[in-house]
């Protein structure tokens, strides 16, 4: 489906700066342009991989999207939506749910279900990841809104091996996707 979809991954490449993060996104700005829903990735996108919780500058961007969105039109859609992340949301923000059950991205599932947790529809939701042929794809393929991070969050010090891994892999989509 990545092939299949590459001009609307070459586009989004194109369009976003080097530099973006989830803290370049107010979610005041989000809701002015038609966001409804927030989907988030954890890993990169709110804190370096294998982190338990979000960073503490993550946490005020959090408190901002629940204020705008409100909590139960935020989810995390991750990979690892279990375990210390899922404890340190439920008492930090009780309202944010945590997308399972349904196939890992790049299926649409996992928005899908968004959509009906957050009684939105699809096309109002904007999803944050920080990869494109997960996230990003998932995004296009349901009908989504996508907003790539080109600048996600690392931590070479803790997870040096992880955050090479991932480091590669993100360089091997944009070479993909940007393939004639």
């Amino acid at each position: 489906m990545g092939w299949l979809h590459r001009r609307g991954l070459q586009q989004l490449v194109a369009e976003t700066p080097l530099t973006r993060s989830v803290l370049d996104q107010e979610p005041s700005a989000l809701a002015a342009c038609g966001v409804q829903a927030l989907a988030l990735d954890f890993d990169g996108v709110l804190a370096p991989h294998a982190a338990d919780q979000p960073l503490p500058e993550v946490t005020d961007w959090l408190r901002r999207a629940v204020v705008v969105f409100g909590a139960e039109r935020v989810c995390i859609l991750s990979n690892r939506p279990y375990g210390p992340r899922v404890e340190w949301f439920a008492v930090h923000f009780p309202g944010v749910r945590f997308v399972s059950g349904v196939r890992k991205k790049p299926y649409p599932d996992g928005l899908i279900k968004t959509g009906e947790l957050a009684s939105v529809p699809l096309s109002s939701i904007l999803m944050v990841d920080d990869r494109l042929l997960t996230g990003c794809l998932s995004a296009l393929l349901a009908g989504a809104r996508p907003c790539y991070i080109r600048n996600p969050f690392r931590s070479y010090q803790h997870h040096p091996v992880k955050e090479l891994f991932f480091m590669l892999l993100r360089w091997a989509e944009r070479c993909f996707v940007l393939l004639p």
